[in-house]
């Protein structure tokens, strides 16, 4: 039989209670102030999307951006637009609908799809720091090393193993019933704070899980230190001040975003998880849910050249009619002649 308990359906074994369905930790009691999170965290949302939509944009139609590079980016900016659509969709209807319950399968279904994401970006932002090595310290071999079937190959393998790690995870997860606490001190099904109500068989599989993986994580990070130390070698020797600032420009955003992601996420993953101060669990996991598909754009787009033409031209093509063109066409030529 089932009973209604604290805020989520539980269902009764003798003395042993299943848990059916998840608590999301509200961040404020007061209504005004739900409805001012859900607005910010909707313009943030759009500005993402659009952000990451608009990169994709420019980097499809424009043939001079058909290289490696733009190639990872244009992964990249689709990646994060389901990255940040993954969490911030719900929590934004919770805040304004006031009902922060989630069932079991789509707790599942948000982890998977988190986890999914999470180690893909993890394992493209490691394909676009050696793409950047190849780029800057070999730069003779480059054509030869990242051609176009090489680089659609690491793109694919990167989706498949954030893939097969994600059902790893999930399926570990939730193989085996929870019980305890059914409330969640996140604005989402995070991994920490479920495996708070998993049994303890589920619990040590996923913690040998998480310690390799967090080993794996640790050789990417060193592998990219190591890539990264050639490549700022390389550019030190560099006799042209602007060749320098345009090598650092292209491999930088790569970096920043790297050690935002991974060290925020390691952290919450394997740092103690706080169930009484609800404002610090929200700013720690804004560093790895939010502010990546959010600074992304801003990184990597507006800082780069090429993007913001491409970019110009989407723009006038879409806002200024055929005719308008055609007349400014027209009268540059005469302007021209005369």
């Amino acid at each position: 039989c089932c009973f209604e308990m604290n805020y989520s359906t539980q269902a009764f074994m003798g003395n042993f209670s299943i848990i059916m369905e998840f608590f999301l930790m509200e961040y404020s009691s007061i209504r005004e102030l739900q409805v001012l999170h859900a607005m910010l965290f909707l313009l943030i949302y759009i500005a993402a999307v659009i952000g990451n939509f608009l990169t994709i944009a420019a980097i499809v139609t424009d043939a001079h951006l058909h290289s490696p590079m733009y190639f990872f980016l244009s992964n990249l900016s689709l990646l994060d637009i389901s990255y940040i659509s993954v969490t911030l969709p719900k929590f934004i209807v919770s805040s304004l609908t006031h009902n922060q319950t989630i069932s079991l399968h789509g707790c599942a279904v948000q982890i998977f799809f988190f986890s999914f994401l999470a180690a893909t970006e993890i394992a493209l932002l490691v394909a676009m720091s050696y793409d950047r090595f190849v780029a800057i310290c070999q730069p003779l071999h480059y054509g030869l090393i990242m051609t176009p079937a090489r680089c659609i190959w690491v793109a694919t393998s990167s989706w498949l193993t954030g893939c097969v790690y994600s059902a790893l995870h999930t399926g570990n997860m939730f193989r085996l019933p929870f019980s305890g606490s059914n409330v969640i001190h996140q604005f989402f099904c995070d991994i920490p704070h479920i495996l708070k109500v998993s049994c303890s068989e589920v619990r040590n599989t996923e913690y040998v899980l998480l310690a390799t993986s967090s080993t794996i994580v640790l050789f990417c990070f060193g592998f990219l230190i190591i890539s990264y130390t050639h490549i700022f070698s390389t550019v030190l020797k560099m006799p042209a001040v602007e060749g320098r600032y345009k090598a650092l420009s292209t491999c930088s955003p790569q970096l920043i975003i790297f050690f935002l992601f991974v060290l925020t996420g390691m952290v919450t993953v394997l740092g103690p998880l706080s169930d009484s101060s609800p404002i610090q669990n929200l700013l720690i996991s804004m560093t790895y849910t939010i502010l990546p598909p959010f600074m992304n754009p801003i990184i990597y787009s507006l800082r780069n050249t090429k993007i913001k033409t491409a970019l110009c031209r989407i723009i006038k093509i879409v806002f200024v009619p055929r005719r308008k063109c055609h007349v400014l066409r027209i009268l540059k030529c005469k302007i021209i002649h005369h």
